[in-house]
């Protein structure tokens, strides 16, 4: 990977529940997880359980040094890392990013998953080399010459969206949030420019009414944002699990029409990151 390279390939797409099967095969049935390889750096956005493939398909490529940014820790969110192949590679390092819950660092956490009766194999096993930090909302940390900012988002138990600058180029990866609190402005100046938004669009506004609290939002409303903000490229994500292809086919081609260039995630999907962003303004 040259260290110029800023692209973005996605592991798993879903939220809630992993929903594989004939009628999610193309945009996939893995619960979130996002690598972006950028500035010579392996950033990885969360571990659904399209972690797991990652995970082989990075020692396949001899890439042993890793960055796994955690926006929470909802089942979906962590339930692939036990099974990720990484953490049981002695020549691995790997660095763990995410808020405390308490007393316990983002490692601590994550561990708690693996024990009885949970899981037969505890956390003591892992032989990658692994170094926690904890991460809180408004702060800037860097990876190499990689820059990363934070926001709160609005999720129950709260979640963390991530913006990774390199180059003159960025990318906003904020899954699990709904719109229409006082939050909403922080977002809209945090993904401002951004060249491209990776966005939970759950729903459809026709569907959220029944769904307020839930923590999740429309589709309709991340073309919003992006159109606020000045947002790049769009990109639809954490489908709900019981969201057919031939469904999000037509909510992607939907959003396309009202913002052309926007994408739904689909496992294997790669998108280059370039700059230029809108750098617009509209109405919300």
């Amino acid at each position: 990977m040259s260290s110029d390279d800023f692209e973005v390939e996605f592991w798993g797409t879903r939220g809630s529940i992993p929903s594989p099967g004939p009628d999610t095969a193309r945009f996939g049935g893995n619960t979130s997880c996002v690598e972006v390889r950028v500035g010579g750096q392996h950033i990885i956005f969360d571990a659904g359980t399209g972690i797991r493939p990652l995970g082989t398909s990075l020692l396949l490529r001899g890439v042993r040094d890793l960055h796994l940014l955690m926006s929470h820790y909802h089942w979906d969110h962590i339930m692939g890392l036990p099974f990720f192949p990484c953490l049981f590679d002695s020549d691995v390092s790997l660095a763990l990013y995410g808020e405390p819950r308490g007393e316990e660092s983002v490692e601590q956490v994550l561990a708690g998953q693996m024990v009885p009766p949970y899981f037969p194999v505890p956390w003591d096993v892992v032989q990658a080399s692994v170094s926690s930090h904890n991460v809180r909302p408004g702060m800037t940390f860097t990876i190499g010459e990689v820059v990363v900012h934070t926001c709160r988002l609005n999720h129950p138990q709260e979640a963390l969206s991530y913006r990774v600058e390199y180059d003159g180029r960025s990318v906003v990866y904020a899954t699990d949030l709904e719109h229409g609190t006082e939050l909403d402005e922080a977002f809209r100046d945090f993904i401002r420019g951004a060249d491209m938004l990776i966005m939970d669009c759950s729903f459809q506004d026709s569907e959220y009414p029944k769904h307020i609290g839930w923590g999740h939002s429309t589709w309709e409303t991340g073309v919003r944002f992006a159109d606020a903000a000045g947002v790049g490229q769009l990109v639809i994500f954490h489908h709900l699990p019981q969201r057919t292809d031939a469904e999000v086919e037509i909510i992607e081609a939907a959003a396309a029409r009202l913002r052309p260039g926007t994408v739904a995630a689909a496992e294997g999907l790669v998108l280059p990151v370039r700059g230029g962003a809108r750098q617009r303004k509209t109405g919300t």
